[in-house]
Order: structure tokens, then C-alpha cells, then sequence
């Protein structure tokens, strides 16, 4: 479709074309001027925003962290770190007092504190604080911001007039300052402290002691780019996607009893408290992966998404693009099509991702884009994974979750895919 001078914007949700477009003939595809305009303030020149060589750049640094053992002796660690905070914090004074929680608040302050730690460095203690702090509340409202500027081709017009008819009101370059403030000042101390001999293993040092593209040390601006495009990528969309695990097991207590079974089986306290072990185990738990997949499947954390088209091409399907056209694709629609995934696609089944020799089933790219797909499928994928399959594994074998009755959980239009309106829950112990 096109109109008054915007571009074309061509949708599909044939995999055979998601895949052309993500793997195939990638290079002709690009994030593009629309997607860069929007996102430029917040996410810079790091992953999320970059092409070409810079893009090529990142990648292959960050690909040197995210490796077996980082994940096997470190990020393992954090996680469970968390968790155990988590627990003390909220989950056991919510068992004895018997109040309401807001799942869905509480992870989003369980995975900023772990990918903050994480990528920064830094105890962030929002899941200590009963108020947002600074850096999360202005996070957030960027967040938001920018997906009003995705949505709002004219937004620079918007956010002018917003601000003379109420310049009270913090706008996008409040919230930025907010941020970068935080970046910088941790950045600044970090250098001192690596002067000084000190050793640290968050994204932030690592990526100090890499070069650019250009073979020099990466700026204090350099650096917040790359580290908070992975604590964005991490942090959202874990978090709703744990929030959305929940709620299915709440609401399909069969899979939630074979899942239970499986944790009860394989995970022993002992591994509970030896990272290096759990990770091992996780590795071989067939049916908590499965219900993450099936979870994904028909809660995708990015819902929609889209490319520019540099050259004329043609898609499987016969399609014709032309040069500047906008290409979208929506794995939410994709994940409950029947005809990308047969009758039963909206049903909730994780028994169809394991094979007959009770294998995991690997689906192509073009069909559950979850993690993107081809040279520029999401990197953090299975950092992501086994974030969340630590909590998973952490909460379901020792919390009994209840949806309290007479709530919309449904979700919010958004980049990512949240829920509107929260998700209310009781939480016992486990006999």
C-alpha cells in the first residue's frame, strides 16, 4: 500500500518469503531511513540501529562474549543471583502475607537488574525499590517515546507542539539525559577503575579493551550504544516473555504439571546452587524448552517487524518489490496461522516441538522468526533462552502461581509485546 507520497509497504507471513528477505537475499534488505530516523536518539549506532560494516563490526565482537563458557561460568551465576533476590524480595513476603503481585511489574525489574549487571556492571536494586529508579523510569518512558516516533511519521512536529502546549511535562530529551547520564558516569568510572589494575567481566569492560571499525578505542559514546542495545534487547523482551510463560501455565494446568515433573526430575538442589551444573541440565531438558518455543510461538516478543528494500526483487511467492519499498512481517500473525502452522495453531502445545524420537523439533527460520533469522538473527538468542529457563525452572519448583480472577490479560500495541494491564497474581510454596 502506498499514499501521499509514503513509500509502498508490502506485509507478509509466508515463511518462504520471510526467510528470502532475512536470509536469502539479505544484503538487499536494510533497517532503512524510517526504522533509523525513529530509533536514532535512543539505540545510536549500536546493534539494533547499525548496517553495513558497522553492523558487521559488532556482531563479531559481541559474538566473541557470548560463548559457552561466559554463559557456562558467568552469566549463569547473575541469573541466579537475581532469582534468589527476587525471592527474598518479593516472592517470599508475598507467600506470608498472601498479597497480590504484579508478575508482570516484577519481571520487568528482574531482567533490568539482570542485564544491567550484566552489561554494566552495576546493582541497579530495582526489585529492592518500591519506587522506580531514576534510570528505569526514564528507560522506560524513552522506550515508549520511541515507539510513538516508529508509529508517528510526522512526530517531530508532534513533539514540538507537545512541548509548547506543556513544556512541565519531561520529554524524550529529559528522559535521554536521564540515560546517558547514567552510561556515562559508569563508563568513566569503569576506565578508572581498569587504570587502577582492577578486573571486570560486564559487556561495558570487555567491549573497553576492543577496538571500532576503525581500529580505534571505542568512545564513551560508542559504548553506550553497544552496551544498551543489548540490555534493550534483553531486557523487554524477556521479561514479557516469562510474563506471557506464566500466564499460559496459569491458564493450562496439564503443561504446567508435566513441566513441574521434568524440573522435578532432572533438577536437584544441589544444582539449584552450582551454576556451572545447572546449565549443564538445562541444556538437556527437552519439555522447559518446548514450552519457552510453544510460549514464543504465539507470543513473539517483537510482534512486527519491517526492512527497506534497496533493489527490485521477486519472492518466492511471485511477488514483486520494487526499490524503496517498506517490508513487514508479523510473526504474532504467523505464530496463529493455520496455515503456517496447521489447525491446532492456536492452541497452546508444546508437544509439538518434540519429534517422535523425543528430540527437539527445529523449525525453519522463515517460520518462527522468533529470533529473527538469517545473517542477523538475534545474537543474545540463547542468553535470552537461559534467562529465561532459569527462572522458569527456579519459580515453577518452588512457587504455585494463581491468576486472580476478573483481569484482561491481553496485550499492548508496542514494539515489543507487553501486557496492557498487568498480570495479578497469588503465589504459594511448593509442598
Amino acid at each position: 500500500m502506498s499514499a501521499l507520497g509514503i513509500p509502498r509497504h508490502i506485509a507478509t507471513i509466508d515463511p518462504r518469503n520471510v526467510e528470502h528477505v532475512l536470509k536469502g537475499n539479505f544484503e538487499n534488505y536494510i533497517k532503512g531511513p524510517e526504522f533509523h530516523g525513529a530509533m536514532n536518539d535512543l539505540f545510536g549506532d549500536g546493534i539494533f540501529n547499525a548496517n553495513g560494516e558497522e553492523w558487521k563490526y559488532q556482531r563479531k565482537t559481541a559474538s566473541h562474549i557470548f560463548n559457552v563458557k561466559n554463559f557456562r561460568d558467568q552469566f549463569t551465576d547473575v541469573f541466579v543471583q537475581e532469582i534468589e533476590y527476587m525471592s527474598e524480595k518479593i516472592w517470599n513476603p508475598a507467600v506470608e502475607s498472601n498479597e497480590a503481585v504484579d508478575f508482570h511489574d516484577v519481571m520487568f525489574k528482574f531482567t533490568l537488574d539482570s542485564f544491567i549487571l550484566l552489561g554494566f556492571g552495576v546493582n541497579l536494586n530495582a526489585l529492592g525499590s518500591k519506587d522506580k529508579v531514576p534510570f528505569a523510569a526514564a528507560f522506560d518512558e524513552a522506550q515508549k517515546n520511541t515507539f510513538q516516533r516508529f508509529v508517528n511519521p510526522i512526530w517531530p512536529i508532534t513533539e514540538k507542539i507537545q512541548k509548547l502546549a506543556m513544556p512541565w511535562k519531561p520529554g524524550m530529551n529529559d528522559h535521554l539525559n536521564v540515560v546517558d547520564t547514567f552510561a556515562r558516569e559508569v563508563t568513566e568510572k569503569r576506565r578508572i577503575e581498569i587504570a587502577n589494575g582492577e578486573e571486570h567481566k560486564d559487556l561495558l569492560s570487555r567491549f573497553m579493551n576492543a577496538k571500532n571499525a576503525n581500529g580505534q578505542p571505542l568512545n564513551n559514546d560508542e559504548l553506550r550504544d553497544i552496551v544498551l542495545n543489548f540490555v534493550i534487547a534483553g531486557r523487554d523482551t524477556t521479561a514479557q516473555a516469562l510474563s506471557w510463560t506464566f500466564y499460559m501455565l496459569m491458564t493450562h494446568p496439564r503443561v504446567e504439571l508435566k513441566l513441574l515433573d521434568e524440573i522435578n526430575a532432572c533438577v536437584t538442589e544441589e544444582a539449584l546452587h552450582d551454576s556451572a551444573a545447572l546449565y549443564e541440565v538445562i541444556k538437556g531438558m527437552k519439555y522447559a524448552h518446548a514450552v519457552f518455543y510453544e510460549v514464543l510461538r504465539l507470543y513473539p516478543s517483537v510482534p512486527l517487524n519491517q526492512k527497506f528494500a534497496l533493489n527490485d526483487d521477486i519472492w518466492p511467492d511471485g511477488t514483486h518489490i520494487r526499490k524503496g519499498d517498506y517490508i513487514l512481517w508479523s510473526p504474532y500473525t504467523q505464530g496463529r496461522s493455520e496455515k503456517v502452522w496447521g489447525p491446532d495453531a492456536k492452541q497452546f502445545r508444546p508437544e509439538r516441538w518434540i519429534t517422535p524420537e523425543g528430540e527437539l523439533r527445529r523449525e525453519s527460520q522463515g517460520q518462527w522468526p522468533a529470533f529473527h533469522a538469517g545473517p542477523r538473527t538475534c545474537l543474545g538468542q540463547h542468553l535470552a533462552t537461559l534467562e529465561a529457563l532459569v527462572a522458569i525452572i527456579f519459580l515453577v519448583k518452588r512457587y504455585k502461581f494463581t491468576l486472580l480472577p476478573g483481569q484482561d490479560v491481553t496485550y499492548q500495541v508496542s514494539l515489543t509485546l507487553p501486557m496492557k494491564n498487568g498480570m495479578k497474581v497469588s503465589v504459594g510454596k511448593r509442598d
